[in-house]
């Protein structure tokens, strides 16, 4: 029984070893093991215009040895000798370098998809990376297109054709979008914000007013821990840490205004506390006053406390009257405070409904820098 196993096990491996490929063709298989996308490209043959390589070819057909003509239009010999191979056995053919021989879709094609990316992104549909390789797939077989067997097996575009397809079309880029509700979406649109700006032209030509009588004001959320920013540590570090005052923080709501050439007016802060006390403002931006409001948000009796610190900054009167933009919420709309905005000569337009996003001065152009330099002072 022993001899007869080890026989039995001696020649299994004596017929794999027969076999066992070639070294040929182990090379050729650790090279379709590569990632294409990684590839280092060898040759210069795109590069290489169409009239030259037709000159090429005809000076090779007239007698000129193929290695001096290579050498001279520097064209790969090889790649010099296929072609006028074919223009050997096909003489009336026209002469026509096929570079892009293997590209399941055209130029054209490939534009087509990009337009479509980039009205679905500002239609707020963008399409992830996943949803852009079915999406192709599903182009290739509406159109016929000659697809590579992995796209056929998987039913889906290789990523290999993906992040080709990105280095073709420099105008997309892979961004990390902003949720934005449907009702946002749909409510800024260009009957409304035609609108509004119209009611804006009509209050300005109305009032003549100076750009350093317009106002925008606008609330935002800062934390008492801050956001650290990137640190230098070891590379391949699993977990890096920054020291903060606690792990999570306490929102404070920042009240902020500024004029069209750039003053603004002292901050009003609001705390998650039932009643205010002084020490919360202290060392605070100079003239900043404070308030307390369980919910954090403001509500419509700290508006009408803001509006009077503002009237005390922007010295606004009704000889002197300031248009003053802002969202509608329902703090800012109260008749206590509208009747005070009058008597002072605050003029207050309002953004449309779920469009502060893309018309307010204060949320497109000043909160983002001031968050990043307060992450980094409270770093420092």
């Amino acid at each position: 029984m022993v001899p007869a196993m080890k026989h039995t096990f001696l020649e299994d491996q004596r017929i794999e070893r027969k076999m066992d490929i070639g070294s040929t063709e182990k090379k050729l298989l650790k090279s379709n093991l590569k990632m294409v996308r990684n590839r280092i490209k060898k040759t210069n043959k795109v590069a290489i215009p169409s009239e030259t390589m037709k000159v090429a070819v005809n000076k090779v057909l007239e007698g000129t040895q193929l290695n001096v003509v290579a050498r001279q239009f520097n064209i790969d010999r090889m790649t010099l000798k296929r072609y006028c191979r074919k223009k050997r056995l096909n003489p009336n053919e026209a002469f026509k370098p096929n570079y892009n021989n293997r590209q399941v879709f055209t130029a054209e094609d490939e534009k087509s998809l990009s337009s479509y990316l980039l009205i679905a992104s500002k239609m707020n549909y963008g399409l992830s990376t996943r949803s852009t390789q079915l999406l192709a797939y599903e182009f290739a077989l509406k159109n016929n297109k000659i697809c590579p067997s992995s796209w056929i097996k998987n039913k889906i575009a290789g990523i290999d054709w993906l992040q080709g397809f990105m280095k073709r079309q420099p105008e997309l880029s892979l961004r990390t979008p902003e949720a934005t509700s449907f009702t946002r979406s749909t409510a800024f649109n260009k009957h409304t914000v035609r609108e509004f700006f119209q009611n804006l032209k009509t209050v300005r030509n109305r009032y003549k007013y100076n750009p350093n009588c317009i106002y925008n004001v606008d609330e935002t959320g800062l934390t008492t821990v801050q956001k650290p920013v990137k640190v230098l540590a070891g590379r391949g570090s699993k977990q890096v840490g920054r020291i903060t005052s606690a792990e999570r923080g306490t929102l404070v709501t920042a009240c902020c205004a500024s004029n069209a050439i750039g003053n603004s007016i002292p901050p009003l802060f609001i705390f998650p506390r039932v009643k205010f006390h002084d020490y919360m403002i202290k060392e605070g931006p100079p003239g900043c006053v404070g308030f307390a409001n369980p919910s954090v948000w403001m509500n419509s009796e700290i508006f009408i406390e803001w509006i009077k610190h503002f009237v005390k900054y922007s010295n606004c009167s009704q000889e002197s009257p300031v248009l003053l933009l802002l969202d509608s919420h329902e703090s800012h709309i109260s008749v206590k405070g509208l009747e005070l905005a009058i008597q002072h000569g605050i003029t207050m337009i309002s953004f449309p409904p779920h469009c502060s996003h893309k018309l307010q001065p204060l949320d497109r152009t000043v909160f983002e820098p001031l968050k990043r330099f307060y992450n980094s002072a409270c770093d420092n």
